[in-house]
């Protein structure tokens, strides 16, 4: 068969076409689970940064001796700037004040493969009766689950805490991008419809949806496997790799890694 009969052919087009949808997916997947782990890490470091304030007494001078430290080591990752270290420790303290949320230890909390696929936590009315621990790891789950850029603006233009966790839900139910996520804040959705929210339950994003296309090319996100590859690789070569590893894990077909992956499926 010729290469344009193939091209022509309706099984290879379908074919094709659920491919395209399984590497959507799977990039998705890899990004929402590198998103999670780097905003658990920076938890833990807003927690860590703290405590070292209170106990130590080195007020902001930490901060800009650890950003310093930092980007001396790792000086391709933008998320240890002095700007952005203090954003991570008013995260942390944001949500803290909120009470046993900041008391929860990093290491307590689920991994995705402990949570159900396709649905990492429920929450809502049912929440009132569960264990403080079950409550505290759900929520740490809904902000993790979301950009650093929308954690940004949320807790930029928040003063509540209930009012952030109802931007960070309906942020994951609609897919929203950081700039309609700004525009819905800035609108008052929360003062409109906030008492409307009951059941929630996280999902990954849709891969055509903004906040899934936001999530892929998060710089910090993008900065951090930069810096985790040892070998001087660009980005796509990386993700090429994953996917088929990904790929080889769930189906025992290996795909090559040795070419980027294209930018036409986007």
């Amino acid at each position: 068969m010729s290469d344009i009969s193939m091209r022509n052919s309706q099984d290879y087009i379908i074919w094709l076409g659920n491919l395209k949808n399984r590497i959507r997916t799977l990039q998705v997947n890899a990004a929402v689970t590198v998103n999670r782990e780097l905003l658990m890490f920076y938890w833990e470091l807003g927690a860590n940064i703290e405590e070292k304030q209170k106990r130590a007494k080195w007020g902001d001078g930490l901060i800009k001796q650890l950003s310093f430290d930092l980007q001396v080591e790792f000086p391709e990752m933008k998320g240890f700037s002095i700007a952005n270290l203090k954003f991570i420790r008013q995260w942390y303290a944001f949500y803290a004040k909120s009470g046993p949320i900041g008391q929860q230890a990093v290491s307590q909390l689920p991994t995705p493969a402990q949570l159900p696929e396709n649905q990492l936590v429920t929450t809502g009315k049912r929440q009132s009766q569960q264990p403080v621990g079950r409550f505290v790891q759900e929520a740490i789950a809904q902000i993790t689950a979301i950009p650093w850029g929308h954690n940004i603006a949320i807790i930029s233009k928040c003063k509540q805490v209930d009012e952030a966790f109802f931007y960070v839900r309906q942020t994951i139910q609609n897919n929203w991008s950081r700039s309609v996520l700004i525009h819905q804040i800035e609108s008052g959705l929360f003062q409109r419809e906030g008492k409307a929210t009951s059941n929630f339950a996280i999902t990954l994003p849709k891969p055509q949806s903004d906040l899934a296309q936001q999530t892929l090319k998060d710089p910090y996100i993008f900065d951090f496997l930069t810096r985790v590859c040892t070998m001087k690789r660009s980005f796509s070569v990386f993700c090429a790799a994953a996917i088929g590893l990904m790929i080889h894990s769930a189906t025992g077909q290996y795909i090559s890694h040795d070419a980027p992956v294209s930018h036409s499926i986007y």
